[in-house]
């Protein structure tokens, strides 16, 4: 090989790796009280999975007790055709809190791969104004259907009750892709307030326009833990993309933030987990600083 043929290959090798060596640069892990200020949603995205009666009365043990100082208004969902959803009011973090109950990986796995499902518009009705560019997965659409109205009531009952002007949505697997669609519906119905969403374990959710709309709508952060291979799923040969804010919890425990969508950096899960032959499901339910999501 001759020396500009080896310039030249060189410099294709670079180019072809510069996007993931500027992604790794750009990846920052997070302090322990940067790690440690998301334990309170933790408990609240695993309380999701408690009985509506539980999360009503605030009595559904580990989860509630973790943080004393929630005030509920309202649930429900059945846990079987309609996911669990809690709305409360939390006065120490100065926040609504809306809440859904995800699902386990047995369950979410045919859910985010069966060929029933496709990109979809999402309901006019329910997002006014929003054009039919922005589309999600029809079945996680449908599930956040269900409960929009009532969700949508809670939280305007909460803010007018509390005088509060945040909302955070929280969510882990099902609970967290029903999560981010709230997080585009809730500010079409309610403004004048800030939302923010905190994800765990969360799934491909929609196409680019919609991973670009929820970016607006809300500040998300979606936590992935290790080798989780829900967070690869639906491909991205399907159309699905991930909105930013990813933070990946690595095999050492460092918790690290991935800049952008889709983050391509071993460090993120789109490089960590390239197919779910080399994902654990086992890393789904956590833990997120150890907590465990389930009730």
């Amino acid at each position: 090989m001759s020396r500009l043929s080896a310039v030249v290959l060189a410099l294709a090798l670079l180019a072809n790796a510069a996007p993931s060596l500027l992604a790794r640069q750009a990846i920052t892990a997070l302090s322990s009280a940067q790690v440690s200020a998301f334990k309170p949603y933790s408990f609240y995205a695993a309380a999701g999975y408690c009985s509506p009666a539980s999360t009503l009365a605030w009595n559904c043990g580990v989860n509630c007790n973790a943080n004393p100082t929630f005030h509920p208004i309202a649930s429900g969902g059945d846990g079987n055709g309609v996911q669990f959803w809690y709305v409360g009011v939390d006065t120490a973090l100065g926040t609504v809190i809306v809440a859904h109950q995800g699902t386990d990986t047995s369950k979410i796995l045919p859910l985010v791969t069966d060929s029933d499902f496709f990109l979809e518009s999402l309901d006019p009705t329910l997002f006014p104004g929003l054009g039919s560019s922005i589309e999600a997965h029809s079945g996680f659409a449908n599930e956040q259907s269900k409960t929009a109205p009532l969700v949508l009531a809670a939280v305007q009952t909460a803010l007018s009750t509390s005088g509060l002007k945040t909302v955070t949505i929280v969510g882990h697997s099902l609970g967290a892709a029903i999560g981010l669609i709230d997080s585009v519906y809730l500010p079409l119905h309610i403004t004048g307030v800030t939302f923010k969403s905190i994800f765990y374990g969360l799934p491909r959710v929609g196409n680019q326009a919609f991973a670009d709309r929820a970016s607006v709508g809300s500040t998300v952060t979606h936590i992935n833990n290790k080798e989780d291979i829900v967070p690869i799923l639906p491909g991205k040969f399907l159309g699905f993309h991930h909105p930013t804010g990813e933070v990946h919890i690595q095999d050492s425990g460092v918790w690290d933030t991935c800049p952008g969508e889709d983050n391509p950096s071993t460090l993120c899960s789109t490089g960590d987990v390239p197919n779910i032959f080399e994902g654990d499901e086992s890393d789904h339910d956590g833990p997120y600083d150890g907590v465990l999501m389930g009730c």
